[in-house]
């Protein structure tokens, strides 16, 4: 282990205010306004503002753009944490705090990230502090896995002493320890070498021999070594053509953004390889994002295989796992950084490519403030460092696909899949009249057929449900209603290994009730099928086939996906069944069936991509199947055997499915033809709530037709989900046609909200989530 003296204290701002406070610097009350520095800062408070602070003498020189400092805030001046990002004569003296300390040895946010995270500010409509609190790690901020450690060097004032004055000979041997070393040496380490306790090393600074002082250990390395590491892959014609328009935007030092169109097997991942293994080559790092969901073991190893230096970021690693990445990442050290969306914000200084795998996932966009998208600030990241930007999917977003079509992305298609492998047949199977479901079962008469038949031919199968729990609903046959959540407006997931009732968006869990809420019947019936009832299903019928369910209530254990995925692997296990995280990402050549269980669980919500997200999750899971020689095929479940989607998606035609979907949206006026920002005002009183929204939505509708901006506003209107944790929630949209408007409209007008303290509200720009 190495360590550095560390120039700033390791004090953060939750460190108990009576041990921040000193004395306060020294007001510079007779110098001129020219010897005075300020600096701007801001903090992590819903404020668009940077405000001024005067940098005390002994910062000068030391405070730069970047840095985290801790300066006094507020009207009590309460000590807080707050971010430098710039630096200035000031303006005037008066009424100007002073910067407390410096929280950092250096800047943690270069100047390229200052402006990213400006843009994040601007683009989505929230403070830059609440922006750079979300950038930078809690574990690189509290310097997690590291120490205070006391460090020992020789004294240049005094010189060397071991030849002038005779010492004892374990005093002797710390000086020679320290001299061999030529660079300063924690205590332990030295008391180690000279073989002697404390007592030498402090007769040693009593004498003005050796000076002490505090430091903060270095982090040890992180674990990026490489697996055994595999050859290049031989490319098809198609993946070569893509490869090459790639590597010319590389080689010329231009930003370009790619959509990789390549269907589910068409080898989109190798051509990432390729394309990196080329920015490697020049000296530079790379930046792979991917879904939560996706950042299986199998993904991680196939990076590790073809590259010495990869860093993983997801959300289960440790503050201190987190801080050594990021230590490695920022001194170059990390040639690729494979993560979830958060990894955007790598402090790659040679960054040269990034790729964002899967485009079309929702995890890209964050659901809490800052609610930025990891496809747009990518997109911005690699115009501010004139790199290329690729984005894959077998099914991309309606979003990328246009701008892919009309400018200013290219489009880079690969049709088909490697080697020749035809894609899967998806049959449709109408269950509406099917004797086993009308029943209560999951699976109908033709997927149990043809289940039996891929076991006795020794192929493994998948099964698709995105519905988690024993049953969805539970219902009172008495008055029709089904059982909710007490706090949202949710109906209760009944999970039988759990025996209780549970609600999936606030946590909620009761013993399942014996009468109705709603009219005291003793008349309540368990209606639908999640996962855990799919499993008990397959086992029954199929109790000779090993299974295993995959979802989030089964795999919270550390490895448990991996023990899971390895198992189907080897064999050991003969059906998979689980919600999305086996729809991506997962390569089995045995897989010879795929089914899905119930394909219209996201068709027929409340959400105008509902339809997009069908075609996704049909085209994406049958893409697990179909990989090998052995072929495979998928049978889809569905009660709307005529819906487009599904019926585009049976036929895998994106193309088709995309230009009727885009020209639906156009006549809608809805994204992409148009962007939203989306209020959400909550409270715990519902009319307070709905006076609240009417009367914000009336501010800005009188500001749009004072400026007579092109924004119209939709809404107010309760939210799908009225009832969130016990808030009553109402919404209304802006939309326009570019985004500035909708900015102007807000900037103009967000400060006069003035809300009353009960209630809350939250703007998300071009939201993914409208519930």
């Amino acid at each position: 282990m190495t360590y550095r003296e560390s120039k700033a204290n390791s004090s953060d701002a939750h460190v108990k205010q009576q041990q921040l406070f000193g004395p306060e610097p020294l007001p510079w009350e007779e110098a001129d306004l020219d010897d005075l520095a300020a600096a701007q800062l801001v903090f992590n408070r819903p404020v668009d503002t940077a405000f001024d602070y005067l940098i005390p003498e002994h910062l000068r020189g030391q405070l730069q753009p970047g840095h985290r400092v801790l300066a006094p805030f507020g009207r009590g001046d309460r000590l807080c944490a707050g971010f430098c990002v710039g630096t200035s004569r000031p303006q005037r003296r008066e009424g100007l705090k002073s910067v407390y300390k410096l929280l950092d040895d250096r800047p943690l946010l270069s100047a390229h990230m200052l402006e990213l995270t400006r843009w994040i500010a601007d683009r989505y409509l929230c403070a830059w502090g609440q922006v750079l609190e979300t950038v930078i790690p809690a574990g690189v901020k509290n310097r997690a896995g590291t120490r205070e450690v006391l460090m020992l060097e020789l004294n240049p004032e005094t010189g060397p002493a071991e030849n002038r004055i005779k010492l004892p000979p374990k005093q002797a041997a710390v000086l020679q320890v320290l001299s061999a070393a030529g660079e300063p040496l924690p205590a332990e380490r030295v008391a180690r070498a000279a073989s002697c306790g404390p007592g030498p090393i402090t007769a040693l600074r009593r004498k003005r021999l050796i000076r002490a002082f505090s430091a903060r250990s270095e982090l040890e390395d992180a674990d990026v070594a490489a697996a055994a590491q595999d050859p290049n892959l031989v490319l098809n014609a198609d993946q070569q053509r893509a490869l090459d328009r790639i590597l010319g935007s590389l080689r010329q030092q231009q930003h370009a953004t790619f959509l990789l169109y390549g269907v589910t097997g068409s080898g989109k991942t190798e051509v990432y390889i390729r394309a990196i293994q080329e920015v490697v080559g020049y000296g530079r790092q790379a930046i792979v994002l991917v879904p939560e969901i996706s950042l299986t073991p199998q993904t991680i190893r196939r990076f590790r295989s073809r590259f010495p230096a990869v860093a993983v970021l997801h959300s289960h690693m440790s503050d201190a796992e987190r801080h050594r990445h990021w230590q490695q990442i920022s001194a170059g050290r990390v040639q690729v950084v494979v993560g979830a969306r958060s990894a955007v914000f790598a402090p790659t200084p040679h960054l040269g490519l990034i790729v964002i795998d899967e485009e079309h996932e929702t995890s890209f966009k964050q659901e809490t403030a800052p609610r930025y998208h990891a496809r747009e600030v990518a997109r911005r990241r690699a115009e501010q460092e004139n790199i290329p930007l690729i984005l894959g999917s077998a099914t991309p977003t309606l979003e990328s696909w246009r701008r892919a079509q009309e400018g200013p992305d290219e489009l880079l298609t690969l049709p088909r899949r490697v080697e020749g492998l035809p894609m899967p047949p998806v049959v449709i199977v109408d269950v509406r009249h099917d004797p086993l479901r009308r029943k209560g079962a999951a699976i109908g008469r033709a997927l149990l057929t043809a289940i039996r038949s891929a076991l006795e031919a020794q192929g493994q199968v998948i099964l698709f449900l995105n519905l988690r729990g024993y049953s969805p609903v539970l219902w009172c046959r008495s008055c029709g209603a089904a059982v909710k959540c007490p706090h949202c407006d949710v109906s209760l997931t009944w999970h039988k290994e759990r025996e209780a009732v549970v609600c999936h968006s606030c946590d909620y869990h009761a013993a399942p009730p014996a009468t109705c809420p709603s009219c005291g019947a003793a008349d309540l019936q368990y209606l639908g099928v999640g996962t855990q009832r799919l499993e008990q299903e397959v086992r029954t019928r199929f109790p000779g086939a090993p299974c295993v369910r995959m979802d989030s209530d089964t795999m919270r254990k550390p490895g448990s996906h991996d023990k899971a995925l390895e198992s189907f692997r080897h064999g050991d296990v003969r059906i998979l069944l689980g919600t999305q995280m086996i729809s991506k990402g997962l390569d089995f050549p045995n897989v010879t069936l795929v089914g899905v269980i119930d394909a219209d669980t996201v068709l027929h919500q409340p959400d105008l991509r509902s339809t997009e997200r069908t075609f996704q999750l049909i085209a994406q899971v049958a893409g697990r199947t179909g990989r090998s020689r052995k072929g495979g095929r998928v049978l889809v479940q569905t009660s709307c055997p005529a819906e487009p989607a599904i019926l585009k998606a049976a036929e895998h035609d994106y193309a088709s499915f995309a230009h009727a979907e885009l020209e639906h949206r156009r006549q809608m006026r809805a994204p992409p033809y148009e962007h939203l920002a989306r209020v959400i005002v909550r409270g715990p009183d519902e009319k307070m709530a709905l006076a609240e929204t009417r009367r914000i939505a009336e501010l800005l509708r009188s500001a749009i037709a004072a400026d007579a901006l092109p924004v119209r506003l939709i809404g107010p209107a309760p939210a799908p989900v009225a009832r969130l944790k016990g808030r009553y929630r109402f919404h209304f949209q802006l939309s326009a046609a570019g985004i500035e408007p909708i900015q102007q409209l807000w900037h103009s007008v967000a400060g006069k909200f003035k809300i009353a303290p009960e209630v809350e509200f939250a703007v998300d720009m071009d939201p993914i989530n409208l519930r």
